[in-house]
């Protein structure tokens, strides 16, 4: 069960990094 919920926690981590990637390069190509 510990190994299931740690594997959640990274997945929801890539989510959010991922999401900061593509707010930061929408950003450069609006400048």
């Amino acid at each position: 069960m510990a190994k299931k919920k740690a594997k959640k926690v990274v997945k929801k981590a890539a989510k959010k990094t991922a999401k900061k990637a593509t707010k930061k390069v929408t950003k450069k190509k609006k400048k």
